[in-house]
């Protein structure tokens, strides 16, 4: 019997035998002008292959014919009008939220559980996709919302980019960063660093650990004083260098990155000095901290969408209470110019928007943005494309369109090496292999 059980089992087919007759589709995507290495020229017409979710091959010309087992089907998809490049990554969202007005903000933190900002972010993910960014860091959000996200969205149920998440950002009792600023004392939680609100190298190890273990990517901290929270503590340095070393140290042992908000430049100087892998903003920096971010190989992560953004609010009465009102009419014409000084001076910059300030699926607006500070075209591309995925530590899978790298392939309808405005008309969106926007039948 037992023999005879054996012999069945041999001769059924294995898991890998049966996944390879499983029906698939393999993609030839026919080209018009291809940008396969950002930061070189483009290709003419080309033709990309894609399976199982992989860029199979890249080729000059157009394929008219190819040969497949008899379990795959092939699909042309006609971008011979387009101008295609790698999906674009944003190294600085908020995908679960979307800033308010100060009385909307006040009544949703008093009225909503953490479950309404899990259904925003489905809606803003997808946005975010379909406007071609097809891999995020999110560096920020409270509770479990932004892990349900990341994993629905691999798993295929939603769309949207593929998601690198920090969590919740780490900062200092009363810092940028304490969701219980200027709140009564009778309402607000005690937090603690499972809450986001750490003091001290001790407690800052413990935050660092409690992120790892609920699941992020990656470690934010709030070095400095920020525009929105509610609180009149400036936008210079709050978090010790020792602080910082020890979120960085702590990070390192458990193979996380870590990014740092800060505004002022002594925060900015001590998050490089400490270690931190990218600068969040920048707002304040001055020639030392230039200096120091070409010394330490640290990114800037510009985000002047935001600064644009809190710079019109601050002109809208009633938006914005007056500590923050004042903060962001100072910050938010700043940071254009930071960018502009740091670019001259050959500091690396990945492409980040904040976008949650500011609406969601706008993202491509930065690159207009880093444009007019001096940013050449193809920069712009390459600071979201090639610089971002080696901020993230994506850069052997994402950020070109190249033989084996996975297939994030997106398709605008004009070359953004002579206008960068035409990232924001995207007409076809790939992640992972899958087409979610295809380009409209004349």
């Amino acid at each position: 019997m037992l023999r005879t059980l054996l012999l069945l089992a041999l001769a059924l087919p294995t898991p890998a035998a049966l996944a390879q007759d499983e029906p698939r589709t393999v993609y030839v995507l026919h080209c018009g002008t291809l940008l396969d290495e950002p930061g070189q020229a483009p290709r003419g017409n080309s033709t990309v292959i894609v399976r199982d979710g992989t860029i199979d091959d890249v080729l000059d010309g157009y394929l008219l014919d190819i040969m497949t087992p008899a379990h795959e089907t092939v699909e042309f998809i006609d971008l011979t009008d387009e101008f295609v490049l790698p999906g674009l990554i944003d190294c600085h969202t908020h995908l679960t939220g979307e800033i308010q007005t100060q009385d909307v903000r006040l009544r949703r933190a008093l009225t909503e559980e953490t479950t309404h900002s899990a259904i925003d972010g489905v809606v803003f993910a997808e946005r975010t996709l379909m406007a071609g960014f097809t891999t995020v860091r999110n560096v920020g959000s409270a509770g479990s919302d932004i892990y349900a996200l990341r994993q629905r969205i691999n798993e295929g149920v939603i769309p949207g980019p593929s998601i690198l998440a920090a969590g919740q950002t780490i900062s200092v009792t009363g810092g940028h960063g304490d969701r219980t600023n200027g709140i009564s004392p009778v309402l607000r939680p005690e937090m603690t660093p499972m809450g986001g609100i750490a003091d001290g190298p001790y407690e800052m190890r413990k935050a660092v650990r409690e992120r790892v273990k609920r699941g992020s990517d990656l470690i934010k901290i709030t070095a400095t004083g920020g525009v929105l929270s509610n609180t009149a503590a400036g936008v210079d340095q709050q978090m010790f260098e020792d602080e910082i070393r020890a979120v960085v140290k702590t990070a390192r042992t458990m193979g996380r990155k870590v990014a740092a908000h800060a505004h002022g430049a002594n925060g900015i100087k001590a998050a490089i000095r400490g270690g931190v892998d990218s600068i969040e903003h920048g707002t304040y920096l001055d020639d030392e901290a230039i200096e120091l971010f070409k010394e330490h190989g640290c990114y800037l992560v510009p985000t002047i969408h935001a600064g644009k953004f809190v710079e019109e609010k601050a002109e809208q009465p009633g938006y914005f209470n007056p500590a923050i009102r004042e903060k962001a009419a100072a910050v938010g014409p700043q940071i254009q110019a930071s960018v502009a000084k740091a670019y001259r001076a050959g500091v690396k910059i990945a492409f980040g928007t904040d976008v949650g300030v500011g609406a969601h699926g706008t993202n491509a607006l930065e690159f207009v943005y880093m444009h007019e500070a001096g940013v050449s075209p193809m920069d712009c591309i390459v600071s979201a494309t090639l610089s971002a995925a080696d901020l993230c530590g994506i850069g052997d899978r994402v950020g070109a369109v190249r033989k084996g790298m996975g297939a994030d392939i997106i398709a605008v309808g004009s070359s953004p090496l002579k206008d960068v405005a035409a990232l924001q008309d995207v007409r076809f969106v790939m992640r992972s292999g899958t087409v979610y926007k295809a380009p409209k039948a004349e």
